[in-house]
């Protein structure tokens, strides 16, 4: 069983979709228990940073979400909030990743980055099993994770930044697999069956 965080800033329905497109079985909730008898948990994101950590506050879900050990996979904002800081709001995030996020150089690129862009996977990884280096997932983002030591993917907008990020039981996407065709699905496939 998968726990879909809803905490107010997720992108929930396209992430069920997904869901169900893979044949996985979920209880969308914002409820400690729920998550804690659940086999891993899925932190979805779409959003400002700082207003979703008062609301993960407000649900007593912050603390659950620093120390829990099964397999959690934050998506865009969630892995934002997985990080140490982010730049919007000023937000002091979880922690989980010793890295802060920061905001795109609007001088130099259109922001947000949004649409399709080639990742590149830098490490083994569970999640990109059977996905091709190289492949296109999608984007929606003015903020990113830079590339750092967690990185298992990165992609290229004006700079090198963190695709995804791995560390012990967490997982982070900055693009949105639910909304990236076959190798999304893959993606969302290869959590739940293989982390």
């Amino acid at each position: 069983m998968i726990a879909v965080i809803d905490y107010g800033s997720g992108n929930i329905q396209s992430v069920s979709n997904a869901l169900n497109d893979i044949g996985a079985e979920y209880v969308i909730t914002c409820r400690e228990k729920e998550m804690c008898d659940a086999d891993k948990i899925i932190f979805p994101g779409v959003g400002e940073a700082s207003y979703a950590v008062k609301r993960l506050h407000m649900l007593n879900l912050f603390t659950m979400l620093r120390v829990v050990k099964k397999p959690l996979l934050g998506i865009c904002l969630g892995m934002h909030l997985l990080c140490e800081k982010s730049a919007e709001g000023n937000a002091s995030c979880l922690g989980v990743f010793p890295v802060n996020t920061e905001m795109f150089n609007d001088s130099k690129i259109k922001v947000p980055h949004m649409g399709w862009n080639k990742v590149q996977i830098t490490k083994e990884s569970k999640l990109f099993e059977d996905i091709p280096d190289g492949s296109f997932f999608y984007f929606a983002h003015s903020f990113y994770v830079p590339d750092n030591d967690y990185s298992s993917a990165i992609a290229q907008y004006d700079i090198n930044f963190a695709a995804a990020v791995e560390k012990e039981n967490y997982y982070g996407v900055q693009f949105h697999p639910e909304k990236s065709g076959e190798a999304g699905i893959r993606l969302l496939k290869n959590f739940v069956e293989k982390c």
